[in-house]
């Protein structure tokens, strides 16, 4: 049979032939599901449709989604590179019905794709039906003709599919593969059916019922959802018992070997396995947004790269190996998942940005188990936590704790380990609060259905007229709101923009007979439903009231702007430092925009000149901005630029501006749903505040436009003006003037510190003679105040140089009372004295605790340091005991 990728295209092209619609792969972070991390099955993206709450143009449908299994409920992670089936990224195929069709076709269109299409030994199938499902027993019969010895009935939820406690559920149907008598294990149900001689290749759910508290009803609408693992049909097709020897899985291991000059199929097999599968979910996961970070799916992609890495140490790679490897991910499965050749240059940098961070956290993590482990014997027990910690704090992997210790006989303690990770994972499922519409807005779904979506007309209008059609306060819907309450409305139509796509909502006044009420924001549910955030001023607001609806045009105004400039410094930004820029987030306020982007490092003074130069052209090129409606797919294909795990309609807006000058294409085309300005002119001038970081491999850009940006250079104009009046000179001498005065206050502060140490010196200060002998050792005791705590080792450097040989004391007061300890011991005597123990009993003279350093310098300090000179009479007292 054909490659991976044939397998797949051969799977939705049947599907398309039986009348079903191709339809994209979801992202991995799920759209519409709060209590999922990561995309994990092909009906996620069909969840709504099931239920009923989301419509689409289609009752058929075929998919092939991506999918990971690395955290939660679903979580392969440590099984994988040890089994032939373990993986985290893997695509399941899938076949819809959404009351079209049901068990009678669905089951016809399996047997013919896999026994016609696919050509497997019909001898060689079976399937399993839940235990009193005579319908799908029958079909089985009747449109396969297997024997009743090749249908089993399974009396356990292995085969009955629920979507939770309530909403769509129904029995399963699954296709196995009979490997045959040389491979252990007994078909499903029987006591050995974990044995790998029968595989599942294929699951059929018939959803026929509703499942409501104490009840369960049958739909009016039955439905059909089906997954088929791409991975494990295409070892089959490709006559493999192991999913890592497939065309697609081989590319990536034969580049690992390459790169290692380690053999695959050897002794260190599993680390290759572990590398090839760990790339996947890392790219795929990168390329739909989420970057490594130590919270949520950020840190689970963390794991799933460090887990990586370190297998590509155990093969031997001195210098970071997996960014490496992304030319070849891209290769095989780039034409099938376009956005991973767009992503390929962040990946490349975000793998080897973590990898080099990870090698410097396995040499400190290498230093701390050292420690831990100091004082442990051949045969004894490493702690569990301590392990944990190892690895929950520092990313210090237990596999490398382990082998650490086994060299030096030591064993882990497995269960104390084990338990700290549970209490971990229990935290975590408990924590997790995930993405999309929280439970507290479920009022808005029944809105939607009733009311349907709020047309918006705020692309050509700042006023129209509405009627209300939903008024909902503290979660519920109300029949009216009453001068003085505050409350969501809901109307058929209207010019205020809903918060979404990093644009703030829009706010304004609307009013009727009798009533009035100030728009604070709006925002927009489930996609479609814009609800508005009033306080009512005037009358009562009910059900069916004809309003007058005005945007508050200044703020728009404000908004567009920033929002258009935002554009123009996302384009600028990519021609300044290259393709793997992407936004990662923003925010479009009228005051002020923040936009967030991939990039691995803080950007130059002259790289942020260029690129608040390169979107000030376009400013002052005052060029029109176009906005055209285009299908999704005609706009990508176009070059419009979309973002990583957004989600668009089958007609998107696609915004464009600025001519450039090198091929006359526009400068900037981007998807977007929000408010621009006219023509770019409008936007006034982009004033550029400040880079920052705000997470590993993510910066951040402030900047202002139009008035807010004039306002700021006004400011920084006048004080320019009056620094440089104060200072006594022009304008452009200021920044010479301000160094000069730098230098000259750094002089004088290291003439003030040579001179300190001069007078410390010259005399011993106020404690006396400078240098006395203690039982035939030189002490030298300085007290002074006023000094810079970062000057006194050095007096007691110079101090030793004086002595030759013997102890230096120096204790300094500080302005708020404070003091402050230095001792050093000459090396000649460093076996004879501690500067860390004389230290402390100088400290706990002034009042402090501890003290830290070297044996020949240490420091350390108190809350009284009018007792400086006790301090070193009690280190005298010390060296003559």
């Amino acid at each position: 049979m054909s490659g991976v990728n044939e397998i797949r295209s051969s799977f939705i092209d049947y599907f398309v032939k039986n009348g079903h619609e191709a339809v994209a792969s979801s992202p991995l972070v799920p759209r519409n599901d709060p209590t999922l991390m990561f995309t994990n099955a092909g009906m996620v993206q069909f969840k709504n449709v099931f239920t009923g709450v989301e419509k689409r143009p289609y009752s058929r449908a075929v998919t092939a989604q991506k999918c990971v299994r690395a955290g939660g409920k679903h979580n392969d992670l440590d099984n994988v590179g040890y089994t032939a089936r373990h993986h985290t990224f893997f695509e399941m195929l899938g076949n819809f019905s959404f009351g079209d069709y049901f068990k009678d076709r669905a089951i016809e269109l399996a047997w013919n794709l896999i026994t016609k299409e696919w050509d497997l030994p019909k001898d060689r199938l079976l399937a399993t039906v839940y235990y009193d499902d005579d319908v799908a027993y029958d079909l089985w019969k009747k449109v396969a003709g297997l024997p009743d010895s090749r249908i089993i009935r399974i009396p356990t939820s292995d085969n009955f599919w629920a979507m939770g406690d309530t909403g769509p559920c129904g029995p399963c149907s699954e296709i196995f593969f009979d490997h045959g008598d040389h491979i252990p294990g007994g078909p499903p149900g029987s006591p050995d059916e974990d044995g790998d001689r029968f595989i599942e290749i294929w699951n059929l759910v018939f959803m026929q019922y509703e499942q409501l508290p104490g009840e369960r009803l049958n739909l009016p609408r039955p439905s059909i959802d089906t997954g088929m693992g791409l991975e494990r049909i295409s070892a089959l097709l490709q006559g493999t018992h192991d999913n890592y020897e497939t065309d697609l899985m081989r590319a990536i291991i034969a580049e690992v070997q390459e790169l290692t000059n380690v053999p695959s199929n050897g002794p260190q097999k599993a680390s290759h396995r572990v590398i090839a599968d760990h790339l996947r979910s890392s790219v795929f996961l990168v390329a739909d947004g989420v970057l490594p970070s130590n919270e949520g799916r950020g840190y689970v992609l963390r794991r799933i790269m460090r887990r990586a890495m370190r297998h590509a140490q155990l093969l031997g790679a001195r210098e970071p190996l997996m960014h490496r490897l992304v030319p070849v991910l891209v290769r095989e499965m780039g034409r099938a998942y376009p956005e991973i050749v767009r992503a390929e240059a962040l990946a490349t940098e975000t793998l080897l940005l973590e990898e080099t961070r990870f090698r410097r956290t396995l040499e400190r993590g290498l230093s701390l188990l050292e420690e831990e482990s100091a004082g442990l014997v051949s045969g004894a027990r490493f702690p569990g936590e301590v392990a944990f910690k190892l690895y929950d704090t520092y990313g210090f992997p237990l596999d490398l704790t382990e082998d650490a210790l086994r060299g030096r006989g030591i064993e882990v303690e497995r269960e104390a380990f084990d338990a700290a990770m549970e209490r971990q994972k229990a935290e975590a499922r408990a924590n997790w609060s995930g993405s999309g519409e929280a439970a507290t807005d479920t009022v808005w779904f029944g809105v939607r259905e009733r009311e349907g979506a709020t047309e918006f007309l705020g692309y050509d209008t700042e006023t129209a007229e509405g009627a209300v059609r939903a008024l909902v306060q503290e979660g519920k819907e109300v029949s009216e709101l009453p001068a003085g309450a505050r409350g969501f409305v809901v109307l058929n139509q209207t010019p205020f923009y809903g918060e979404s796509g990093g644009q703030v909502g829009d706010s304004g006044l609307v009013s009727g007979e009798g009533v009035k009420a100030c728009v604070l924001n709006t925002q927009k549910k489930l996609g479609d439903v814009f609800v508005h955030d009033v306080e009512v001023t005037e009358g009562t607001l009910k059900i069916g009231t004809p309003l007058a609806l005005e945007v508050d045009h200044a703020r728009r105004s404000a908004v567009r702007a920033n929002h258009s400039a935002t554009h123009l410094l996302h384009e600028a930004l990519r021609r300044v430092l290259g393709d793997h820029v992407a936004q990662k987030g923003s925010l479009v306020a009228p005051d002020r925009l923040r936009f967030d982007f991939s990039h691995p490092k803080p950007l130059t003074a002259d790289e942020l000149a260029q690129v608040e130069d390169i979107a000030n052209t376009y400013v002052l090129r005052n060029e029109p901005v176009e906005t055209r409606l285009m299908a999704v797919d005609d706009a990508v294909a176009s070059g419009a630029r979309a973002l990583f795990g957004e989600k668009y309609g089958d007609e998107v807006r696609v915004v464009s501006m600025g001519t450039d000058s090198g091929n006359g294409a526009p400068f900037s085309v981007e998807l977007c749903g929000g408010t621009h300005v006219k023509r770019t002119g409008d936007i006034g001038i982009v004033t550029v505040l400040a880079d920052s970081g705000v997470a590993a491999g993510v910066r951040r850009l402030e900047a202002l436009t139009a008035t807010a940006a004039r306002r700021h250079l006004n400011a920084a104009s006048t004080a320019l003006q009056t620094t440089a009046g104060t200072l006594k000179v022009s304008t452009a001498e200021v920044e010479a003037r301000v160094a000069a005065l730098v230098e000259e206050r750094r002089k004088l502060e290291r003439d003030l510190a040579e001179a300190r140490k001069k007078l410390a010196m010259g005399g011993g200060g106020e404690s006396g003679p400078a240098v006395i002998e203690v039982n035939g050792t030189r002490y030298l005791r300085i007290a002074i105040s006023g000094a810079d705590p970062k000057d006194l080792k050095a007096i007691v450097d110079e101090g030793k140089t004086k002595i030759g040989s013997g102890v230096v004391a120096v204790a300094n007061t500080a302005a708020d009372g404070k003091g402050a300890l230095v001792v050093g011991v000459t090396a000649d005597l460093a076996g004879k004295f501690d500067a860390q123990k004389l230290v402390r009993i100088g400290v706990e003279v002034l009042g402090g605790k501890g003290g830290g350093g070297r044996p020949d310098m240490a420091q350390g300090g108190g809350p009284d340091g009018a007792k400086a000179d006790a301090a070193l009479a009690a280190i005298e007292s010390a060296l003559g005991a």
